[in-house]
């Protein structure tokens, strides 16, 4: 795992980066909803892939199909899986699309740290703020007690297992890859692109990134990051995305899975990339949290 200290825009004359340990098996557990058979399908191949201790999958029953849980819901289900956690786990793998939130809350962030309305947006406010945000650590529920979480999410089986494949190609693979971060015409999703033209010169010589004023890329065979601001996005899937790689397209309801307006974060996925990640309530558009 690579990270980069001390923060990146904050005035620092170089840049400087630091290598720390990755996770390996023991540190991660996958949590699978035995009442869809599809989360149980992508559990039993997800952890075979990483090889994930049997001990440290974690099993739970309730109606699939749900686009969100109750804050009660939800309440009883984290019991649960705080039970079955082992103590050095510091992180969990979610193995199903839907639900996507609890109440106010995406479920990632109800099960890395609990479900808390002080991360609820009420108008253009800042929310609680991530102690893990900006950190060095590689142990973030020893640190933190946050326990960091990610969804294995698609349309089907096929879909994900390409995912989860991608991940595994991208392990240890250095890749040669590009960034490019693209300043559009969409305005009210353009809050971080001032700070574009200072993470070229950081990275001039440690990584290839493109500052690009445009709408969309297309036809790049070496996509690695690929940062936007649009409701809607096209021709991504005209791009060639190395295994690991990460988009993300800075809008309201990118985290919004099924029946929304915008484009899902889904759609990178099935573009190709390997990670990306959105709102599943009004975020405003503070920088900090994309």
């Amino acid at each position: 795992m690579i990270t980069f200290s001390p923060a990146l825009l904050a005035g620092n004359k170089t840049l400087s980066i630091e290598s720390l340990p990755a996770w390996s098996a023991k540190d991660i557990a996958v949590i699978v909803n035995d009442s869809d058979p599809l989360s149980v399908r992508v559990a039993e191949y997800y952890q075979a892939k990483r090889n994930i201790p049997l001990g440290q999958v974690i099993h739970l029953r309730f109606k699939p199909g749900l686009q969100a849980l109750s804050e009660a819901q939800f309440k009883a289900l984290k019991q649960q899986v705080d039970g079955q956690t082992p103590a050095h786990v510091q992180g969990y793998v979610l193995t199903w699309m839907l639900p996507f939130r609890v109440d106010c809350m995406s479920i990632t962030t109800a099960f890395a740290v609990g479900f808390d309305k002080a991360f609820c947006a009420q108008g253009c406010k800042e929310t609680r703020r991530s102690p893990y945000y900006n950190s060095i650590s590689s142990r973030p529920f020893d640190d933190f007690g946050w326990r960091p979480t990610m969804m294995l999410a698609g349309k089907g089986f096929t879909e994900i297992k390409q995912l989860i494949d991608r991940g595994v190609a991208a392990d240890y693979s250095q890749p040669h890859g590009s960034a490019y971060l693209l300043k559009t015409t969409d305005s009210a999703r353009n809050s971080r692109a001032v700070f574009f033209p200072e993470v070229v010169k950081k990275f001039n010589k440690i990584f290839p990134v493109n500052y690009l004023e445009k709408n969309f890329i297309e036809n790049r065979q070496d996509v690695m990051f690929y940062f936007t601001g649009l409701t809607h996005v096209q021709k991504i899937n005209r791009n060639t995305y190395l295994p690991g790689a990460v988009a993300d397209h800075l809008t309201s309801a990118g985290g919004i899975l099924s029946g929304s307006s915008q484009m899902s974060l889904l759609e990178w996925i099935r573009a190709g990339a390997t990670g990306s990640y959105g709102a599943v309530v009004e975020p405003c558009n503070f920088p900090v949290k994309f």
